[in-house]
C-alpha cells in the first residue's frame, strides 16, 4: 500500500507529523521568511559523482560540477570534491549537503568509482565500503544487496544513459558507490536496528531534502514496524529513546532486536501506524515526563512543545486519595520527576499506575481500539514503577 493512499487517515505522514512537530525558534523564524536552506539526498549526491566519474571516463577530462536530473523534473546543479582518472576505472566524489537539515549525513563524501564492461547495455550498481547491506526482510530490497533504493537506483541508470548512451551499444557499465566514513555515520542511524549492517543507506525519493521535514523520522517509524512485521513478530516496544529503550530491553529480554522501536517524541503518529499495519500489541515504555504528557493527550512530546500540566497531576493524585497538603505541594511542584519524588514520598499508592491507565486510554482512541496496548512507567533507576493493564 501507498504510504500516500487517501483511503486510509494513517499515511497522511505530513499532516499528522507536521501537527505534532515543534521546532526550534531560530528554524520557525527561516520557514516564515522562507530562508531555509535546502539540501539533496544521498541518492541525488551519489547520482553527481557516478555522472562525473563516468565523464571523465570516457572523455579523459575532470568537470567540477554536474547537473542530475531529480525524480520530479527538476535539476540539481552539484559540486564535485575530486576526480582520479585510472587506467579503465574512475573515481569521483561529490561532499552530500544537507541544508539546514540536521542531517548525520550532512559533510559525508560520497564516492562513485566506474569502469566499462564487456556486456553492451548492461548497467551494474553496487555499494562498497560504508555502504550498508540488507540483511533483514521488510525494507523493500533484497537481503544481500546494498542499501541502495530504488528511486535512487532510478537516477543512478538515468545519469548513466544520459552520459554513456552511445558506449552502452559496445559496453556495461559497472558502478559501485562507496562512503568512507559511512560505517561510523550509520551508528548515528536506525540501520544497524533495521538490519542494514556495515554503513548508511543510499536514500531518497525526490532527491532534494526538506529541512525539518518529517519524512526521515515518519519513514524510519514504518521501516521499523516493516522490519518487525516481516521477521515474524506481531509486538512492538515504542521508547521514547536510548535510555527507556536499553530499560525495556531489560524487562522484555526475549523480544528480539527488531521488536524495539524508538517513536521518539512522535508517539500519537506511531501508535496509528501500529494499528495501520495491523501490529497486534504495541507496549509503550518510558519515563513520567513523557507519559504524563501522553496521558493528557499530547501527541508530540518535544520538551519545547507542551508542558506537563501540574493541575492534571494534582488531580490525579486527588483520585488516588492523596491529602490536600499533598496534593498542593504537586500543583507546585517544578517538574513531573518532581512529582514523582512527592508521590514515592508520601506513598500514594496507584499513582503511577493511573497515568498509565491515561496513556492507554489515550493511545487505544489514537489507534481506533484496533491494537492491544500495555503500558510501563519506568522509575530512572529502571524499575518499573508503574503499568496498565497490572
Amino acid at each position: 500500500m501507498s504510504i500516500k493512499d487517501q483511503n486510509n487517515p494513517y499515511f497522511q505522514d505530513d499532516e499528522i507529523l507536521s501537527a505534532e512537530q515543534d521546532l526550534p525558534a531560530e528554524i520557525k523564524e527561516k520557514k516564515k521568511t522562507g530562508t531555509l536552506k535546502t539540501g539533496y539526498t544521498t541518492g541525488t549526491t551519489a547520482t553527481a559523482a557516478t555522472k562525473a566519474a563516468l565523464y571523465a571516463l570516457l572523455h579523459g577530462k575532470t568537470v567540477d560540477s554536474v547537473i542530475v536530473s531529480l525524480p520530479k523534473g527538476q535539476t540539481a546543479k552539484i559540486k564535485v570534491a575530486w576526480t582520479k582518472i585510472g587506467r579503465g576505472i574512475c573515481t569521483a566524489t561529490c561532499i552530500k549537503y544537507g541544508g539546514d537539515d540536521p542531517d548525520v549525513t550532512h559533510g559525508a563524501e560520497i564516492c562513485s568509482t566506474v569502469s566499462l564492461t564487456a556486456n553492451p547495455g548492461v548497467i551494474e550498481i553496487d555499494g562498497g565500503i560504508g555502504v550498508g547491506r540488507v540483511t533483514k526482510p521488510g525494507l523493500g530490497l533484497q537481503i544481500g544487496s546494498a542499501a541502495i533504493n530504488p528511486v535512487p537506483m532510478k537516477m543512478l541508470e538515468q545519469a548513466i544513459r544520459e552520459v554513456a548512451s552511445e558506449w552502452l551499444k559496445a559496453s556495461g557499465v559497472n558502478v559501485i558507490i562507496s562512503v568512507p566514513k559511512g560505517e561510523e555515520i550509520a551508528k548515528k542511524t536506525d540501520n544497524p536496528r533495521l538490519g542494514i549492517l556495515g554503513g548508511i543507506s543510499i536514500l531518497g525519493t525526490t532527491g532534494i531534502v526538506l529541512p525539518y521535514s518529517t519524512a526521515s523520522f515518519a519513514a524510519s517509524i514504518r521501516q521499523s514496524l516493516d522490519v518487525a512485521i516481516a521477521m515474524g513478530s506481531d509486538t512492538v516496544v515504542l521508547t521514547t529513546g536510548g535510555r527507556s529503550e536499553d530499560f525495556a530491553r531489560e524487562l522484555f529480554s526475549t523480544l528480539p532486536d527488531h521488536c524495539f522501536v524508538q517513536m521518539g517524541d512522535f508517539a500519537g503518529y506511531s501508535i496509528k501506524q501500529c494499528a495501520a499495519k495491523k501490529i497486534r500489541k504495541s507496549i509503550i515504555a518510558a519515563f513520567i515526563g513523557k507519559l504524563t504528557k501522553m496521558a493528557m493527550g499530547v501527541k508530540q512530546t518535544h520538551v519545547a512543545g507542551s508542558h506537563v500540566d501540574m493541575e492534571f497531576m494534582a488531580s490525579l493524585a486527588m483520585q488516588c486519595g492523596a491529602d490536600e497538603q499533598t496534593v498542593e505541594q504537586i500543583r507546585h511542584a517544578n517538574t513531573a520527576r518532581h512529582v514523582s519524588e512527592i508521590v514515592t514520598k508520601y506513598g500514594i499508592q496507584g499513582f503511577f499506575d493511573l497515568v498509565c491507565k491515561k496513556v492507554y486510554d489515550q493511545m487505544r482512541d489514537y489507534s481506533n481500539k484496533e491494537v492491544e496496548i500495555e503500558v510501563i512507567m519506568f522509575e530512572f533507576d529502571g524499575s518499573v514503577i508503574g503499568r496498565y493493564p497490572t
